[in-house]
């Protein structure tokens, strides 16, 4: 009875833990989060990588950091050279026994259009499966210029002030 009930709350810590994990954050070891490469003195690449499937708030998220990096380096806007979204997304279909249908969908985003590739995988298994699941992982890249006084015109430059005060995540919300 006492195995039962210290699984049962380490299972519950674990679980919680995991929860409580920010969706905004700098990214350790490759996983999910923030990365920023400096390219030159004003130009920078920035990634936000996702787990799910909601391409907007990673979107969100890489126009932060864009802007966080920003205001670090004393500018006050930027200008998006390049934008590009990666969906990597894996279904696994339900199979009883046999070789299941599974591979990797994976899509490309550029500013002109979408592409998407689906790479098939099979292998052999027995057993009983209930449900299937998707994993996907969203990948935002954002080259940047960084600049300071007036800010040019056009679609693709931000205030980097205004995108951390309308974006910036409550405490309670990461």
């Amino acid at each position: 009875m006492n195995f039962i009930r210290f699984t049962t709350i380490g299972l519950t810590l674990l679980l919680t833990a995991c929860a409580g994990q920010p969706d905004y954050r700098a990214a350790e070891d490759g996983g999910y989060g923030y990365t920023e490469t400096q390219i030159t003195d004003t130009q920078y690449q920035v990634k936000f990588k996702a787990r799910g499937t909601d391409k907007g708030a990673a979107n969100n998220y890489a126009l932060l950091r864009a802007a966080q990096v920003t205001l670090q380096n004393d500018h006050d806007w930027f200008v998006i050279s390049h934008r590009e979204t990666q969906v990597d997304k894996e279904t696994v279909n339900n199979a009883d026994f046999g070789y299941p249908s599974s591979g990797d969908m994976v899509t490309y985003c550029n500013a002109i259009r979408c592409e998407t590739r689906y790479y098939p995988r099979t292998a052999f298994q027995a057993g009983i499966h209930v449900g299937g699941r998707t994993d996907s992982d969203i990948t935002v890249t954002l080259d940047i210029k960084l600049g300071s006084g007036e800010q040019p015109e056009g679609q693709h430059s931000y205030d980097a002030s205004e995108v951390v005060s309308n974006l910036e995540p409550n405490s309670e919300d990461s």
